[in-house]
C-alpha cells in the first residue's frame, strides 16, 4: 500500500523536477560562452552541452526505467550547478556583489534615497 502511494504521487513529481532541472542546467550550459569553460579551468562546452543533453533526453524519454542513468544524469546537473556555472560566473564577471560595495549599490552607483 505504502509503494501504491509513492507510484502515484511522489515518484512522478521527483521525475519532473530532475527533468526540470536538468532543462535548466542545459540552457545555462548553452548560454555561457565558449572560452569562459577555458577561462575557468572546466571541461569544454561540447562536453557539458552532450552530457546534459543526454541527461535531458533520459528524463523526457526513459523516465524511471533507466533508474542508474537518471541518476547519473542529475550527479551531473548537480555537478553543473554547483561547481561549474559559479565558476563561469566568476570568470564572466557575472553574480555576486563588486568588492568595497554595498547593499544599496544600483547598476550607476550608491542608491541615495533621492538626496
Amino acid at each position: 500500500m505504502l509503494i501504491r502511494g509513492f507510484d502515484n504521487g511522489v515518484l512522478p513529481l521527483l521525475g519532473y523536477a530532475m527533468l526540470l532541472l536538468a532543462v535548466a542546467a542545459f540552457v545555462f550550459a548553452l548560454l555561457a560562452r565558449e572560452d569562459a569553460y577555458r577561462a575557468a579551468g572546466k571541461q569544454t562546452k561540447t562536453f557539458w552541452m552532450v552530457l546534459l543533453g543526454v541527461a535531458v533526453l533520459v528524463d523526457f524519454f526513459l523516465g524511471s526505467a533507466m533508474l542508474f542513468l537518471q541518476i547519473a544524469g542529475l550527479v551531473a546537473t548537480i555537478v553543473f550547478f554547483v561547481d561549474v556555472r559559479p565558476a563561469l560566473k566568476q570568470v564572466s564577471g557575472g553574480g555576486g556583489r563588486r568588492k568595497g560595495g554595498s547593499s544599496s549599490d544600483g547598476p550607476y552607483g550608491p542608491y541615495n534615497g533621492g538626496r
